[in-house]
């Protein structure tokens, strides 16, 4: 069967469209310390959470956590660190040798220590799954309780790609063994600042 032949027969066996369920979003609403559980979750998933007082201190937090690495792509206006510039030109396959990317979180959720990235903060798509390790700059007032409320969130943005990351990239499927950095990062790290 051919390539057209496939994509025939599924357009013409499609079912029946139904309309998306309600759900009550009041019944995920609780009272918690959205920030508490956030640092919670993420260190559960492999993440390492710094709080900064200062968008000031993140480079000098930066280099005491990776005092070697040289080969750094910075996005964010916040850090001086990057030593390779891209643009939405670079061809990605030169990425490969990338040690560090910082990248800005948009927004946090606390429900499963997941920070939202779009491409509007990095202009190569895959800069944070082929970096080593991968810094994350969130705001800790950009916060929310949720998926239900994240979604809602970022339902108003303009934007063509983006994606929630949780934790360092992991997988368990090889051989029932725990391999992390397998398809993205081996670390993730998510400075938190208050401004």
């Amino acid at each position: 069967m051919g390539r057209d032949a496939i994509l025939k027969s599924i357009k013409n066996n499609k079912p029946t469209l139904i309309p998306s369920p309600e759900i009550n979003l009041e019944s995920f609403e609780e009272e918690i310390d959205v920030l508490t559980a956030f640092k919670e979750k993420v260190a559960l998933v492999g993440g390492t959470i710094i709080e900064l007082d200062s968008v000031k201190n993140i480079d000098t937090k930066i280099k005491s956590l990776y005092p070697n690495i040289s080969k750094i792509i910075s996005c964010v206006d916040e850090s001086q660190l990057g030593t390779i510039l891209i643009s939405e030109k670079t061809d990605p396959h030169k990425l490969e040798s990338i040690e560090l990317a910082i990248v800005k979180g948009e927004l946090g959720v606390a429900e499963n220590g997941a920070v939202w990235i779009s491409e509007n903060d990095f202009p190569i798509r895959v800069l944070p799954f082929i970096t080593n390790d991968l810094i994350l700059i969130l705001n800790k007032k950009n916060i929310c309780s949720n998926l239900h409320e994240a979604y809602k969130l970022i339902g108003k943005r303009k934007r063509t790609f983006g994606l929630f990351i949780s934790g360092p990239s992991k997988t368990a499927d090889i051989e029932q063994c725990l391999v992390i950095g397998a398809q993205g990062a081996m670390s993730l790290t998510i400075l938190l600042i208050d401004n």
